[in-house]
C-alpha cells in the first residue's frame, strides 16, 4: 500500500469521507440483468475496487451512484440519506471517465474551474482553487495548456483535478487508466492511491484489471452477471477466494481433476481437506495457484515440462500430466534451470486445504 504523505499546502482534507451503500439494487436493460440484488457498502475514506469481466455490471453500479442511470429497484444511499430523487448535479459526487471528456476549448485551470464556475464561485476563488488542484496533481506549469497540448496521462490528471474541484463526497472512476501506456498507468495509479488517501475522500473504482484493483484498493468487490461474488481486502481475495469464478478471476489457477475421498478429495494420490464445500454431484477438480506447486527433476515423474515463461526471479513452468492436464508452477528461475522443457518432474500440492469446484469439461 502506498504511503501517507504530507497534505499539500492549501488543499484542505475532507472532514471525513462519506459511507456508500448499495441495497437490493437491481437493473435491467430489456432482457439483459446489469444488477440483480447488489448489496454492498463502502466505507468512510476507502477506496473500493469494483472488479469484474465486462457486462457484469460494475460499471452500471457507478453511473447509478452517480445518478447518469436509474435503478428497477433498492436503493442506493450516501451516509444514510437515500438519493435517488436527487439529480446527478446535486450528488456531491466527482466522476473521472475512461475517456477524460476535457473541454478541447478550455486550458487545463479552465477544465478545472469549470464545475466551480457552473456554481457560481468567484472568479478569485476558483482561479486559486484550479491552482492548487494543479499543484495536488503536479501540473501547476500546465494552467495555459490546452488538451491537445498534454499527454493521456498529463489529461487524466487535470480529469481528477476537475473532479476534485468541488470536493465531493464521494470520488468515482470508471477505468480511467485503460487508454495509457503500461508505465503512465503504474505512475498514475500511485499518484490517484496517494491524492485519495491525502484527502480521505471514499472512492469506487471500476476496473477489469486485476492488477489495478489488488494494487490500489483497500477492498475488492468481485462481481459476475450483476452479483457480487466476493468482498475483501485484496490479500484475503487471493489467498482466500470464495468461489472458483473469484479464485480463477483474480490471478492464475491451474485445475486439476480429483475424486471425493471421506471428508475431503483425493489428488495426485494424496488426501487432502477441503476449503468450503465439495459439490454434492458431477466430476470434480481441484483450484491450486502456479507458486502452490512444487516441481523437483525426476525422469519417472508424472509431470512432463513444455513450457516455460521467463518472469524474473520466477520463471512459470507448464507442465502437462499423464492424462492431458496442464498445470502450472512458478519456481525461482535458479531452480526452473534444472527443469527444461521436454524433461520430467515430480510434482506435489502443500499440504493444505484445496479449493475444489465441479468439472469445467
Amino acid at each position: 500500500m502506498t504511503t501517507v504523505t504530507a497534505p499539500v499546502a492549501g488543499v484542505p482534507l475532507a472532514p471525513g469521507g462519506a459511507t456508500v451503500e448499495f441495497r437490493s439494487l437491481r437493473r435491467t436493460f430489456g432482457a439483459t440483468t446489469a444488477l440483480d440484488g447488489l448489496d454492498l457498502t463502502v466505507h468512510p475514506g476507502e477506496l473500493l475496487a469494483l472488479l469484474g469481466p465486462s457486462g457484469c455490471g460494475k460499471t452500471t453500479a457507478l453511473r447509478i451512484l452517480a445518478g447518469f442511470e436509474q435503478h428497477d429497484s433498492g436503493q442506493v444511499l450516501v451516509d444514510g440519506e437515500d438519493i435517488t430523487a436527487i439529480p446527478a448535479h446535486k450528488r456531491d459526487a466527482g466522476m473521472v471517465f475512461q475517456s477524460y471528456s476535457l473541454f478541447p476549448h478550455l486550458t487545463a485551470a479552465d477544465n478545472v474551474a469549470f464545475g466551480m464556475r457552473m456554481r457560481g464561485t468567484a472568479k478569485a476563488e476558483r482561479r486559486r482553487r484550479a491552482q492548487e488542484l494543479l499543484e495536488l496533481v503536479g501540473l501547476p506549469q500546465h494552467a495555459d495548456r490546452y488538451p491537445h497540448q498534454m499527454s493521456g496521462g498529463q489529461q487524466q490528471r487535470i480529469a481528477l483535478a476537475r473532479a476534485l474541484a468541488l470536493k465531493p463526497r464521494v470520488l468515482l472512476l470508471d477505468e480511467p487508466l485503460s487508454a495509457l501506456d503500461a508505465k503512465v498507468r503504474l505512475s498514475l495509479r500511485e499518484e490517484i492511491r496517494r491524492l485519495q488517501q491525502e484527502l480521505g475522500i471514499t472512492t469506487l473504482f471500476v476496473t477489469h484489471d486485476q492488477e489495478e484493483a489488488l494494487s490500489m484498493a483497500d477492498r475488492v468487490a468481485v462481481l459476475r452477471a450483476g452479483r457480487l461474488e466476493q468482498c475483501a481486502t485484496p490479500s484475503e481475495l487471493y489467498a482466500r477466494p470464495a468461489t472458483a469464478f473469484v479464485a480463477e478471476f483474480v490471478g492464475t489457477m491451474s485445475r486439476i481433476p480429483c475424486v471425493r475421498g471421506g471428508d475431503g478429495v483425493e489428488v495426485l494420490g494424496r488426501r487432502h481437506a477441503v476449503d468450503g464445500e465439495v459439490p454434492a454431484d458431477g466430476s470434480l477438480e481441484v483450484l491450486v495457484r502456479p507458486e502452490n506447486v512444487a516441481l523437483a527433476p525426476n525422469e519417472h515423474g508424472r509431470a512432463l515440462v513444455v513450457g516455460a515463461s521467463f518472469l524474473g526471479a520466477v520463471t512459470r513452468l507448464t507442465v502437462r500430466l499423464d492424462d492431458g492436464t496442464e498445470v502450472k508452477a512458478d519456481l525461482p528461475t535458479e531452480a526452473a534451470a534444472a527443469l527444461p522443457i521436454g524433461s520430467r518432474a515430480a510434482l506435489a500440492l502443500p499440504e493444505r486445504p484445496v479449493l475444489v469446484d465441479r468439472r469445467t469439461v
